[in-house]
Protein backbone atom coordinates (compact mmCIF):
# COMPACT_ATOMS: atom_id res chain seq x y z
CA UNK A 1 0.00 0.00 0.00
CA UNK A 2 1.39 3.78 -1.24
CA UNK A 3 1.28 6.76 0.80
CA UNK A 4 -1.09 8.02 -1.70
CA UNK A 5 -3.92 5.22 -1.42
CA UNK A 6 -3.36 5.56 2.10
CA UNK A 7 -4.13 9.04 1.98
CA UNK A 8 -6.85 8.76 -1.08
CA UNK A 9 -8.48 6.04 1.73
CA UNK A 10 -7.88 8.16 4.61
CA UNK A 11 -9.94 11.07 2.16
CA UNK A 12 -12.39 8.74 1.72
CA UNK A 13 -13.10 7.58 4.44
CA UNK A 14 -13.50 10.95 6.23
CA UNK A 15 -15.78 11.71 3.31
CA UNK A 16 -18.17 8.74 4.04
CA UNK A 17 -18.07 9.78 7.67
CA UNK A 18 -19.38 13.33 6.46
CA UNK A 19 -22.46 11.64 5.01
CA UNK A 20 -26.04 12.38 6.26
CA UNK A 21 -26.24 8.70 6.72
CA UNK A 22 -22.39 8.21 8.27
CA UNK A 23 -23.88 11.09 10.87
CA UNK A 24 -26.58 8.88 12.73
CA UNK A 25 -24.42 6.81 14.18
CA UNK A 26 -21.35 8.16 16.29
CA UNK A 27 -17.54 6.90 14.19
CA UNK A 28 -15.19 6.93 17.04
CA UNK A 29 -12.26 5.03 14.51
CA UNK A 30 -10.33 6.22 12.24
CA UNK A 31 -9.08 3.33 10.12
CA UNK A 32 -9.52 0.10 10.08
CA UNK A 33 -6.68 -2.23 8.73
CA UNK A 34 -4.32 -4.75 9.52
CA UNK A 35 -1.29 -1.83 9.77
CA UNK A 36 -3.79 0.67 11.70
CA UNK A 37 -4.59 0.55 15.10
CA UNK A 38 -8.45 2.13 15.66
CA UNK A 39 -9.11 4.92 18.10
CA UNK A 40 -11.41 3.40 20.15
CA UNK A 41 -8.69 0.89 21.01
CA UNK A 42 -6.00 3.11 21.75
CA UNK A 43 -7.71 5.00 24.17
CA UNK A 44 -9.31 1.65 25.61
CA UNK A 45 -5.53 0.91 25.94
CA UNK A 46 -4.33 3.98 27.65
CA UNK A 47 -7.22 3.88 30.02
CA UNK A 48 -6.61 0.54 31.05
CA UNK A 49 -2.72 1.17 31.48
CA UNK A 50 -3.84 4.57 33.63
CA UNK A 51 -6.06 2.02 36.25
CA UNK A 52 -3.70 -0.46 36.43
CA UNK A 53 -1.16 2.27 37.28
CA UNK A 54 -3.09 3.82 39.85
CA UNK A 55 -1.95 1.16 42.10
CA UNK A 56 -5.34 2.05 44.64
CA UNK A 57 -5.61 5.71 44.49
CA UNK A 58 -8.70 6.92 44.79
CA UNK A 59 -9.84 9.11 40.83
CA UNK A 60 -11.73 11.78 40.66
CA UNK A 61 -13.21 13.87 37.30
CA UNK A 62 -11.41 11.31 35.14
CA UNK A 63 -14.01 12.32 32.01
CA UNK A 64 -12.77 16.19 31.94
CA UNK A 65 -9.38 14.61 32.55
CA UNK A 66 -10.01 12.09 29.54
CA UNK A 67 -11.40 15.39 27.23
CA UNK A 68 -8.92 17.08 27.35
CA UNK A 69 -6.44 14.37 26.63
CA UNK A 70 -8.33 13.65 23.29
CA UNK A 71 -9.33 17.61 23.12
CA UNK A 72 -5.83 19.09 22.84
CA UNK A 73 -3.90 16.66 20.21
CA UNK A 74 -7.35 16.75 17.94
CA UNK A 75 -6.84 20.75 17.89
CA UNK A 76 -3.59 20.63 17.28
CA UNK A 77 -3.62 18.51 14.43
CA UNK A 78 -6.45 19.80 12.97
CA UNK A 79 -5.09 23.36 13.30
CA UNK A 80 -1.67 21.95 11.54
CA UNK A 81 -3.53 20.27 8.59
CA UNK A 82 -5.50 23.69 8.44
CA UNK A 83 -2.38 25.75 8.29
CA UNK A 84 -3.87 27.47 11.59
CA UNK A 85 -6.75 28.32 9.53
CA UNK A 86 -9.72 28.78 12.94
CA UNK A 87 -12.46 29.17 10.41
CA UNK A 88 -11.32 25.43 8.32
CA UNK A 89 -10.70 24.01 11.39
CA UNK A 90 -13.88 24.91 13.06
CA UNK A 91 -15.82 23.21 10.21
CA UNK A 92 -13.33 20.41 9.44
CA UNK A 93 -14.39 19.96 13.55
CA UNK A 94 -17.96 20.35 12.86
CA UNK A 95 -17.96 23.37 15.57
CA UNK A 96 -19.00 26.73 15.67
CA UNK A 97 -15.81 29.13 15.11
CA UNK A 98 -16.45 30.58 18.74
CA UNK A 99 -16.72 27.17 20.34
CA UNK A 100 -13.62 26.65 18.62
CA UNK A 101 -11.75 29.75 19.97
CA UNK A 102 -12.89 28.99 23.09
CA UNK A 103 -11.71 25.67 23.41
CA UNK A 104 -8.46 27.33 22.13
CA UNK A 105 -7.93 29.25 24.92
CA UNK A 106 -9.01 26.88 27.83
CA UNK A 107 -6.06 24.67 26.90
CA UNK A 108 -3.79 27.39 25.94
CA UNK A 109 -3.21 27.34 22.32
CA UNK A 110 -4.19 30.39 21.44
Amino acid sequence: MTLSSVNTAAARTLTEMNTAEARKQPHLTIARSETHDTLRNCVRRSLNDYFNQLDGEAVSELYPMVLAEMEIPLLEKVLEYTRGNQTKAAELLGLNRGTLRKKLKQYGLL
